[in-house]
């Protein structure tokens, strides 16, 4: 392994760092990384660190290479080895360990991967924490030394956490598990062991090539499967977990997508009697059903910017029992530990499920419904992405529209909203449009896709 500054900057995005493995991202990088990493760590006055690694292919050699960088440069290590990032935020909590890199990309393509990293409180860097990250790995002043690893495994333990305080009832449903192939898969058998339901499970294999759809529960496309399984077998719901699994998707009893936002009301529901604090936080791409309804409820709607770094610590700041965004991650502090866990998620609706005879569909019933776009993605070059939305906030301010812009340009209308922002995690730029009336929302679609294809050049 040698020392590199040859390193893309746009690989270090708004939540972690990024990118194509062998084209942005090698082992030379992840040892720099390493020896970065470990430095700063050191520095800080810390000696030990947490690190794992999904089931990605390239994640075992990025991994090795990561190890070799922290060791040298001095730091302790915890080695998970192959780990979920949800384990892998467990294990620090559970040793005391504020500190770490999880090698993982999520759910983005198979050929990508990167690394969730946290100096502190337990918490992933974000925002300009990445941004000075990068400039101490490309200075190269690194620490050296000859620090230890020690390989451990908490699985036990996360699992006793992932079912205190859960209450099953009598009702025993009948569920689909889809990991997709990714990194779940190595826990699967443990939690249908666990579970007093029936159950069933697809894509089981553990495999980082993903070969049976893209890791994503938050696109509908990537679930025909699991609807099909779960109609075929005539189950109360279907549960899918993206590639590392910090994320959640659900399927009801009817084959239908029930979109996280959606999900939150049926958890909030159920939750907002128990809690003393009645505030929830979601993401600016939720829907305004979501915020109806808890204010229907007597709560209070927080609407904050995307990126489960920022929605994560915020939930934490403002020590609220539950909130989430609509990509899947949400976050549980009434009788969990906050984290992201797709897990810990699909448990807390089927506790639901299982002390009611009500199908989950009609778990949903009453609430106010609107017409609303999937979150769309418009490929823009890393360099170009942030311009294009400066110029559509300027159109939007020509308009005199009502604007928020604490995470892109979010408009609202009378009869509607549109939403338009840069990806954190790739060179793309994303948005989500909602309405009172399907052709209103093709207005308003059609209006913002103008703009984006006129500046995105």
């Amino acid at each position: 392994m040698k020392i590199t500054k040859d390193i893309n900057p746009n690989i270090f995005r708004g939540y972690d760092i990024r990118g194509v493995v062998d084209v942005d991202i090698n082992e030379d990088i992840s040892y720099t990384i390493g020896r970065a990493f470990a430095s700063k760590i050191r520095r800080m006055g810390k000696n030990k660190c947490v690190i794992g690694h999904d089931n990605r292919l390239s994640s075992p050699s990025l991994s090795k290479a990561l190890l070799q960088g922290l060791l040298e440069s001095g730091l302790d290590v915890i080695d998970l080895g192959l780990t979920t990032t949800p384990m892998y935020y467990f294990a620090c909590l559970y040793f005391k360990i504020d500190c770490g890199i999880m090698i993982t990309a999520s759910h983005n393509p198979k050929d990508e991967n990167g690394f969730k990293f946290a100096f502190q409180n337990y918490l992933n860097a974000k925002g300009e924490e990445i941004q000075e990250f990068y400039q101490e790995v490309i200075s190269c002043d690194f620490l050296s030394g000859s620090g230890k690893v020690e390989n451990r495994t908490v699985k036990k333990e996360y699992f006793d956490t992932l079912f205190h305080q859960i209450s099953f009832g009598n009702n025993k449903r009948k569920v689909i598990f889809d990991p997709g192939n990714g990194t779940t898969s190595i826990l699967l058998k443990d939690l249908m062991e666990h579970l007093p339901l029936e159950c069933y499970a697809i894509n089981a294999e553990s495999d980082g090539s993903f070969p049976n759809h893209h890791p994503d529960p938050s696109i509908e496309s990537n679930l025909e499967q699991l609807k099909a399984k779960v109609l075929e077998l005539k189950a109360d719901c279907g549960i899918a977990f993206d590639g590392d699994g910090d994320r959640v998707g659900v399927i009801d009893e009817k084959g239908n997508f029930i979109p996280i936002d959606y999900y939150m009301i049926i958890i909030i529901r159920d939750l907002i009697e128990k809690v003393t604090n009645k505030t929830f936080l979601y993401d600016v791409k939720c829907s305004k059903s979501l915020e109806d309804e808890i204010k229907k409820l007597g709560g209070i709607p927080y609407c904050y910017r995307t990126g489960n770094s920022y929605t994560r610590a915020k939930v934490q700041e403002l020590d609220l029992a539950f909130g989430g965004e609509l990509s899947g991650h949400v976050y549980f502090r009434d009788k969990f530990i906050g984290f992201d866990s797709g897990i810990y998620a699909g448990i807390r609706l089927l506790e639901i499920l299982s002390n009611t005879s009500k199908p989950l569909s009609s778990l949903l019933d009453g609430i106010n419904r609107y017409y609303s776009s999937p979150e769309m993605k418009y490929h823009s070059p890393d360099d170009i992405k942030n311009t294009v939305i400066a110029k559509i906030r300027k159109y939007c301010e020509d308009k005199n529209y009502s604007i928020n812009t604490i995470d892109g340009i979010r408009v609202t209308f009378s009869d509607g909203w549109a939403l338009v922002r840069v990806s954190n995690t790739g060179p793309n730029i994303t948005a989500r449009y909602e309405a009172t009336t399907k052709e209103r929302l093709e207005e308003i679609k059609q209006e913002f896709e103008t703009l984006i294809a006129k500046y995105n050049q």
